[in-house]
Order: structure tokens, then sequence, then C-alpha cells
């Protein structure tokens, strides 16, 4: 055996030893969005399993705040270690664009996997003088800036689904953004604001009873738990495509085999029955994908909100 090889083997034995033992120590999951939407939920569910099958607490903190840029500043300024993760989703691309860069998502992230697909869509109060999508576009191009939407936040994906609709139906509709989905609909519910995008789960019992409208799922597929629902793009926004998904990633840097060990737990948590019913139930679409197909995901989400940020003019409120 070479010096060379020696040397390299002995400057290698901490680092596999360290992945070997990982985790020694409790492991936090940062939300970098308000408690109670989906992705909170997501992660939770996934994170509470991930812990039986390796052994120390996964804490779930929510650190919301600017679009979710304070809590993914700060798992990207945390160390690489495995310790600290970063539940993510498509603000995660989003908010570079639409902010400027304050962190990569590509370099200062390593991709763990996708947990799952889920799907938003455009709700409105029962007051809104539309049913259908078409309704909607032409009263809202006959009243322009008279209708608005709440989203989750500017720089979040309920923001620029929006943006994106209105950049192709021709309208305006002014934009309230909020501190999280949950205030969001709360508003809605109320009739403070007349629509709003937001996620399928907590808005279809409100849509079943008849508390709100539903217009269309922003998604390129309809939902198996409300096949009714149309896509935008069936109900006349021809060409409207914005798939949701919610991921895991660490730090850069974080040694491939702590990724491996992280990766495989997040796998057989999501394919563990009790999870894997309790979030299909909630509308969610399981994934469990690659590393490598997470970061091919987050290249081609960069690529398109680039498009619609600069084909929008889409801006910070």
């Amino acid at each position: 055996m070479s010096l060379r090889l020696v040397a390299a083997l002995l400057l290698c034995a901490p680092l596999l030893a360290a992945a070997q033992a990982y985790p020694a120590k409790p492991v936090r999951v940062v939300v970098p969005l308000a408690a109670g939407g989906t992705g909170d939920t997501l992660a939770r569910a996934v994170a509470e399993e991930m812990a039986k099958i390796l052994g120390q607490p996964f804490i779930v903190e929510n650190r919301p705040g600017s679009g979710g840029i304070i809590g993914t500043e700060q798992v990207a300024k945390s160390p690489a270690d495995g310790y600290t993760l970063l539940s993510v989703s498509p603000s995660h691309v989003i908010n570079p664009v639409l902010r400027g860069k304050t962190y990569d998502p590509l370099r200062d992230f390593e991709p763990i996997t996708v947990i799952a697909n889920t799907h938003q869509l455009i709700v409105g109060h029962p007051a809104v003088p539309a049913s259908t999508v078409k309704e909607l576009v032409v009263y809202a191009k006959r009243h322009p800036g008279k209708l608005n939407y709440g989203s989750a936040g500017s720089g979040s994906a309920t923001h620029l689904n929006m943006e994106l609709f209105k950049s192709m139906t021709g309208t305006f509709i002014v934009h309230i953004p909020y501190r999280g989905s949950t205030q969001s609909r709360q508003d809605l519910l109320a009739g403070e604001v007349q629509l709003s995008v937001d996620g399928l789960l907590p808005t279809l019992p409100h849509i079943r009873v008849g508390k709100l409208k539903a217009f269309g799922l922003t998604s390129s597929r309809r939902s198996k738990v409300a096949p009714e629902i149309p896509t935008l793009a069936e109900a006349g926004v021809t060409g409207y495509a914005s798939d949701t998904w919610y991921a895991l990633a660490a730090p850069a840097g974080t040694p491939q085999g702590v990724i491996a060990a992280l990766h495989g737990a997040a796998v057989k948590a999501i394919n563990t029955p009790p999870v894997r019913d309790r979030l299909e139930k909630q509308g969610a679409e399981l994934v469990g994908g690659t590393p490598a197909d997470f970061r091919k995901l987050l290249e081609t989400e960069l690529a398109l909100w680039t498009r619609v940020v600069k084909d929008t003019g889409a801006k910070v409120d």
C-alpha cells in the first residue's frame, strides 16, 4: 500500500467514524415558514418517524420571516454536521430570484430527498362574483384592481403562483402578503380578502361545506383526494403548471455518509405504513427520490422561477 493511500485513509478515518456514529445527539429540523401549513405538517410527520429509525430526537422548529429567508439563512450558516436540517419548498428557489441572493439554493445546501408533492389551488370567498376560472378572468379584466388575494408571504410559492396566473390571463389582482398561509386563510374565510392561493389539504374542508370556492389547482395534475377540482390548465389557462413539492436539505459540506443516512431514514419513514397513510389521506403524493433527483429538480425550478419573475415583473410587497 502506498504512503499516499495510507495518508488518505488516515485523513478520511475521522469522517467515516463520524458518519457511522451519526446521529449521536438530537437533530434540529428548521421549517422556515409559520406553523400549521402543509410543509410544517409533512416535516413533523416525517421527522417523528426518522427519530424512531435513527434513535435520536428530531426536533422541528418554525423560523418564519421574510418569506422563508430567515430560517433558510440560519441553516445555511449552521455547522455542516447533519444536526441542523432544512425543510424546503419552492420558495427555497424563488426567494433568491425575487429578493436578490442572500443564499444560493444549489451551492449552499446538500439535497437529501423530496418528501412529497402536494397541490395548491386558487380559492375564493363565496361573495366573489364568479364560480369558474373563466368567469373569474372575465370579472377581473372588467374590474382591474378590485379583487385582491392573500398569500403566505412575498416570495412564497402561493405568491408566485398567482403572479403567474395574472400574467397568463392578463389580469390585475392586488397582492396582500401574510406571514404564513394560516393567517391568509383566516382572513379569506372572514371575507377580509377575496381570493387566495393555498394548499388543498387545509382548504378542502371549507370548500366542501361551501365556505370557500375552488377555482382550480395550480399543479399539472388533479388530486386523488379531490378529483372533482380541475387544474387551472383544464379550467382554461392553457399551459399553466406549477407543482408544489416539499423536501429536506442540509448545509453544504455535510459528509456524504451523513447525507446517505438521512436519505435512507427519510425514505424509510415516508414508506412506513402509518406515515404513508397519514400523508396520503392529507393529499400528499409521496416521492422519496435520491439526492441527485432532488438536485435536478432544484436546477429545473431555479430556471422556471427566474423566467417567471422576469416575465411577470413580480416584486416583494
